[in-house]
């Protein structure tokens, strides 16, 4: 009787523990074996094939996945084992095809960047040359600038001993080459707005568009020189200097607007003066005019009166002759 019990109990320890292990282990479920399946063929699929790009792509998704392991022992240790140097091989053929910096993902199809291939096994210092050297192939791409100096965002180095990662911080010198191209840029803009300053002090008819022209590449210039230590200072101090100089014109009453642009532009308080003054005569214009108006109006009242008082006379005239 007591075996019967003991083998009952053990049995039912059995059943009540069963559901509560696979419940604990997330890697037993069914999307989960589905997908560690789709990876491992995948991966096999990519060796045989022999496609490194396809093989790469395959490496990062079974590294990706802590639940391989439970349906194939291999693919773990394979993927990282092999990964790195596979990363790096295909990021010097990218490089070599000069496809240094694209903001598309690693893809399967060997269409992808040498950043981007660095980027995906962890060598932000080789990712970090390519991109330098991307950004000084374009000098004029302040998007790619803008990426590369927020490059660090997101970014972590490895792992510490409790498992916690510290966020990477890119060495200085690389975001001191990053100034230099943005000094360069912001130079050859200043330096390419002094052209068109030459507009400001000739023909009125050319004013507008010296002006506009002007004004766009300080604006340009400005957006660089905030990632300069002086910030965009200079470009705003220069747009100040060319509203005096459009002040210093013998027509300012048709000019003055252009100034005012620069003003705005540079932040000076001479905008809100000039502001003031501009509505100040453009209110003593419209009472001149409402006056004026009102002088115009009481003439024609006036002339309208005389007529009719003669229109009057006249007609009581030719009645009196009539006899009525």
């Amino acid at each position: 009787m007591n075996l019967f019990r003991l083998v009952g109990y053990t049995l039912l320890v059995a059943v009540l523990t069963a559901p509560a292990v696979h419940a604990d282990d997330p890697c037993l479920g069914d999307d989960e074996k589905k997908a560690a399946m789709a990876e491992s063929a995948a991966l096999q699929k990519a060796e045989q094939a022999g496609q490194l790009a396809a093989l790469f792509v395959a490496y990062m998704k079974v590294v990706a996945n802590e639940c391989i392991d439970r349906y194939d022992k291999n693919a773990m240790g394979n993927a990282k084992a092999n990964l790195s140097k596979l990363g790096r091989d295909l990021a010097k053929a990218s490089e070599a095809k000069g496809a240094l910096y694209s903001g598309e993902p690693v893809r399967a199809d060997g269409q992808t960047s040498a950043f981007r291939y660095y980027e995906a096994i962890g060598d932000y210092h080789e990712a970090n040359r390519v991109l330098l050297k991307a950004v000084q192939a374009n000098p004029e791409d302040l998007r790619l600038f803008e990426t590369a100096w927020n490059i660090d965002n997101g970014r972590n180095g490895p792992a510490e001993h409790n498992g916690s990662k510290q966020p990477f911080n890119s060495p200085p010198a690389f975001r001191q080459e990053l100034a230099k191209v943005a000094t360069a840029t912001a130079d050859r803009l200043m330096k390419a707005e002094e052209q068109d300053a030459h507009g400001l002090t000739g023909n009125i008819g050319n004013l507008s568009k010296a002006t506009t022209q002007s004004l766009e590449k300080l604006g340009r210039a400005a957006l660089w020189m905030k990632y300069l230590p002086g910030g965009d200072r200079p470009a705003k101090d220069r747009a100040e200097q060319r509203g005096d100089t459009i002040l210093k014109r013998p027509d300012p009453t048709f000019t003055q607007g252009h100034a005012m642009r620069y003003y705005e532009f540079s932040g000076s308080p001479k905008a809100k003066d000039m502001a003031a003054q501009i509505k100040k005569k453009a209110d003593a214009s419209q009472r001149a005019m409402e006056k004026a108006g009102e002088g115009v109006k009481g003439m024609f009242s006036q002339k309208s009166e005389a007529e009719q008082k003669q229109f009057d006379k006249k007609k009581a005239d030719l009645e009196k002759e009539l006899g009525f």
